[in-house]
C-alpha cells in the first residue's frame, strides 16, 4: 500500500518563505533579500515535480502579489516560469553536485528576477537599477543551506 505524502511540512515551508519575503528589512539590505519563495518553489518542484508544479507556483505567486501589494499576477508569472524551468530540468538538477546545482538555481533565480524587472519596467515602477540583480548572488549563497535543511529535516517529514 502506498503512503500519502504529508502536506503540512510543505505548507509550513511556504508560510516561512512568504514571511521572510515580506518581513521588513533596513533599506540598505532590501535589495539583497533572497528570493525565498522562489527558492522554496524551486526546491519542491525539484523534489516532487509531479505534485508541485506550475499551477501551485501560480497560486503561491498570487498570494505573494497580495502580500506585497504588487501588480496582480506579477509574482504569479515569475513563479510559474520558475516552476516550469525547474520541472523541465528537475531530473538533471537532482543528480548535479551541490556547486553545479547552486549555479543552475542561480540561473533560474536570475530569470525570476529579470521577469520581475521587466514587469516593473512596463508598469513604470523601476527603481534600484542594477542593485535589483543582487538577489541572484544572495540566492547562490543561501541555496546550499536551504537544500541541506530541506533534504535532512523537512523532506523526511513529507515522505514519512
Amino acid at each position: 500500500m502506498r503512503r500519502r505524502a504529508r502536506f503540512w511540512p510543505v505548507a509550513l515551508v511556504l508560510v516561512i518563505a512568504l514571511s521572510l519575503e515580506v518581513a521588513p528589512l533596513p533599506s540598505s539590505l532590501e535589495y539583497w533579500r533572497a528570493p525565498w519563495v522562489a527558492l522554496a518553489v524551486i526546491y519542491w518542484c525539484m523534489r516532487q515535480p509531479g505534485r508541485y508544479g506550475v499551477g501551485v507556483a501560480w497560486v503561491i505567486g498570487l498570494v505573494l502579489d497580495v502580500l506585497k501589494g504588487s501588480v496582480l499576477g506579477e509574482h504569479a508569472l515569475m513563479l510559474a516560469v520558475t516552476a516550469f524551468l525547474t520541472v523541465k530540468f528537475c531530473q538533471r538538477l537532482r543528480v548535479f553536485p551541490i556547486w553545479q546545482q547552486t549555479a543552475t538555481v542561480s540561473a533560474i533565480a536570475a530569470v525570476y528576477i529579470l521577469i520581475g524587472m521587466w514587469i516593473d519596467g512596463i508598469t513604470g515602477d523601476m527603481e534600484g537599477g542594477f542593485l535589483r540583480l543582487a538577489p541572484i548572488l544572495t540566492a547562490a549563497l543561501v541555496w546550499p543551506p536551504v537544500h541541506w535543511i530541506g533534504n535532512r529535516l523537512i523532506a523526511p517529514m513529507v515522505e514519512a
